[in-house]
């Protein structure tokens, strides 16, 4: 019998990584190896260090419930601050020697006489491994926009997943395309410094205040204290619940949430854009929560400023020398800057190819029988591999209850396989069949089907007309969810 070089290989050193691999030691499956293409942990984090980067959910809640920092200085994080966060991370649990940095996987192959993972990477040859699990992340492929010549500007072009920090953008005529969560944090940070900012709007996304402060003294002394830590995360999670899951996910149950959420987004807009015309471009004709709002203080007024543009109009296609748009007006512009988020899960957004079990591909699995996963976490036909943040996974609110809810699921499986002495663990096909059907089954509570999103164009919508970034679900039935019964999986040797 062949023996794998490491009985775990996990995809990605982000926090799904991170997670991964202290919930594998703790549970005594120590012979693991974390791949990753960045230099330092922190994925996200380590990706996205535009300006003004911060986090849209509460510091409390976006952290592991089993490490929570006295160190946050704000209610919303900065982005250095959960970069800091991950290396704390990594340090305190010893996670640097089975970490091999700088290195991408290209793809990975189930052999089935062999029950092993067959992982090719870029620093050429395999690495094999009993079980597979794959944490780089539900948003880490960034999205390239589909415009005529994007590739052909004469000046320089960045995406605000990878930005350059050796542009200097003081006094420059700078273009940035799309309006989504990063440009509503990369906006304000840049109006004050450039000579001129043009904001390429498609859809206009509905903003809410953020209560971003600076955490008093009383408040980071109470995150010294257990009883105080958990009293800030209860507070957190319940603002969080209340505003992304119950408005999303339960709109028919809870219409009023997100007829509240709109109220205040029109107040905003009113209280923050001064000429009228801008603020009729700058509000959304779809209701609050068909798109994931921008949770920003400042992003609006930015609009407010002389040296700040807003175009409506379509863009044509990008020329050597800036942007032109459908009524024939040029753009000259220095930088352009792609603010189009990521790729969510669908057949073309794998982070590497893989083949599962008879030589069958998942982009062709998801192509066949819809994008889809078990719990979100695992597929049929493809024995031995998970994912972390997988299709129906996620129920909006914070990803680190998805990250310790997917963790805790594939825990259980390793452990189970190892009291069995079973070689490859897979979901059957019935217990997958179960679960989508009851996705589909819940998803009329989602706003997302409603009217009031009829014909909104989001990321959510993947190719066969789905959303599988969304599960409705609230945290608690979440933690239940993944109390499965563990022959929904057989395990054979």
């Amino acid at each position: 019998m062949t023996v794998p070089d490491h009985q775990t290989v996990i995809v990605g050193a982000g926090f799904s990584g991170i997670c991964t691999a202290i919930k594998l030691d703790k549970a005594g499956l120590g012979d693991y190896l974390v791949i990753e293409a960045a230099d330092g942990p922190g994925g996200t984090w380590y990706w996205n260090t535009y300006p003004g980067i911060a986090v849209d959910i509460p510091s409390f809640s976006y952290q592991y419930s089993f490490e929570q920092s006295p160190r946050w200085t704000r209610t919303y994080a900065p982005g250095n601050e959960l970069k800091a966060y991950a290396d704390h991370c990594v340090a305190k649990y010893g996670l640097d020697p089975k970490i091999r940095f700088s290195t991408r996987v290209l793809s990975a192959t189930f052999n089935d006489q062999e029950c092993l993972w067959h992982i090719r990477t870029d620093a050429g040859g395999d690495v094999t491994a009993r079980f597979l699990i794959n944490a780089s992340g539900v948003l880490s492929a960034p999205n390239l926009p589909d415009i005529d010549g994007v590739d052909t500007f004469a000046g320089a072009t960045m995406h605000t997943a990878r930005w350059d920090h050796d542009q200097n953008l003081e006094g420059q005529r700078v273009a940035i395309i799309g309006t989504g969560a990063s440009a509503v944090q990369v906006i304000p940070a840049i109006a004050p410094t450039v000579q001129q900012l043009t904001v390429f709007q498609r859809t206009p996304i509905w903003c809410i205040p953020k209560f971003d402060v600076s955490l008093p003294r009383w408040s980071r002394w109470a995150m010294r204290v257990p009883g105080g830590m958990t009293v800030q995360r209860m507070l957190s999670q319940t603002y969080v619940e209340l505003l992304f899951t119950l408005t999303a996910q339960y709109f028919t149950v809870f219409p009023s949430a997100a007829k509240r959420g709109r109220a205040l987004g029109l107040k905003h807009l009113r209280r923050e854009v001064k000429d009228p015309v801008v603020r009729d471009e700058l509000t959304p004709r779809y209701a609050m929560g068909c798109k994931r709002p921008g949770i920003h203080s400042t992003y609006l007024s930015a609009f407010n400023r002389d040296n700040v543009r807003l175009v409506t109009e379509p863009i044509e296609k990008i020329t050597g020398a800036g942007v032109a748009t459908a009524d024939g007006e040029s753009h000259d512009v220095d930088v352009l800057i792609l603010a189009t988020g990521f790729k969510p899960p669908d057949i073309d957004a794998l982070p590497f190819e893989i083949i599962g079990s008879k030589g069958q591909s998942l982009s062709r699995f998801w192509a066949e029988n819809r994008v889809q996963a078990y719990e979100g976490v695992s597929m049929p036909g493809f024995p031995n591999y998970f994912v972390v943040c997988g299709p129906y996974g996620y129920n909006g609110a914070s990803f680190f209850a998805l990250i310790e809810a997917a963790t805790h699921h594939i825990v259980r499986c390793l452990s189970q396989a190892r009291r069995r002495g079973a070689k490859c663990v897979e979901v059957t096909d019935e217990a997958n069949a179960r679960y989508f059907a009851e996705m589909m089954h819940k998803r009329h509570t989602q706003i997302f089907w409603q009217d009031g999103c009829a014909g909104t164009k989001s990321f959510y919508i993947n190719s066969h007309g789905d959303i599988p970034v969304r599960r409705a679900l609230t945290l608690e039935t979440y933690w239940r969810h993944h109390r499965f019964p563990l022959d929904d999986y057989t395990f054979s040797t």
